[in-house]
């Protein structure tokens, strides 16, 4: 940047020399100046718009793609009973392309109010679930509502590892949805309800909620 300084700088020094010594009129010397400073602020503009339009095509290219859309339901008919209006929807928007990342939005309703529940993507939607990747929580107000926005890796997310002496590659396009805390399931299975190891602290409820009856997300 500072040896284009210097180079503009000269030349200006040069064509006031030639000037003098030419005994050109000033007057023709400054248009000469200003014409090349007014080429120099039209070709200024022209690149701050070209990156003013690059930087705004680069989002709404992201958000062209078509999103998917899965509706949760609860994981086991018990559960259904007890939560008869609750309404679980997944939105994942494939911008790894783009970005870097996918957006997962889940969207919860009339859940049972202020819990937990953590979500996970899996080999297989109901029991015994298979390799699981836990990608985060949401929790629900005191109308059973909560919502939460997610950057991960989706369509491409697998589980690595070793079957013997050989790596094995499972994909994980389902989803799974539990309780966070062993007790928040009490109200629909009593007090005798299992633990489960589905949370960051190795102790959660059930199965809540799991995409069984929605495609799987894409496969890479």
């Amino acid at each position: 940047m500072r040896t284009s300084q210097v180079i503009g700088h000269t030349r200006g020094g040069g064509v006031r020399q030639r000037t003098a010594n030419r005994q050109t009129p000033a007057g023709r010397s400054l248009l000469t100046r200003r014409q090349k400073l007014g080429g120099g602020r039209g070709l200024g503009r022209v690149l701050a718009i070209g990156l003013l339009l690059g930087s705004l095509a680069a989002p709404a290219a992201a958000q062209d793609i078509e999103p998917l859309h899965l509706v949760l339901t609860p994981s086991t008919p018990q559960l259904g009973q007890c939560m008869p209006n609750a309404k679980l929807e997944v939105t994942v928007r494939l911008t790894t392309d783009k970005v870097g990342f996918d957006r997962f939005d889940i969207r919860a309703r009339n859940l049972p109010p202020n819990r937990d529940f953590t979500v996970f993507l899996l080999q297989q939607a109901g029991s015994p679930f298979g390799a699981a990747e836990y990608i985060g929580d949401f929790s629900t107000d005191a109308s059973g509502n909560g919502r939460n926005t997610l950057q991960l890796i989706v369509q491409e997310a697998f589980s690595s590892t070793l079957v013997g002496s050989t790596r094995v590659r499972v994909d994980l396009n389902r989803v799974g949805v539990w309780f966070a805390d062993p007790l928040d399931d009490d109200f629909c299975l009593g007090s005798n309800s299992p633990v489960t190891p589905f949370d960051g602290d190795n102790e959660a409820g059930v199965q809540a909620f799991n995409s069984a009856n929605a495609d799987p997300l894409p496969a890479p």
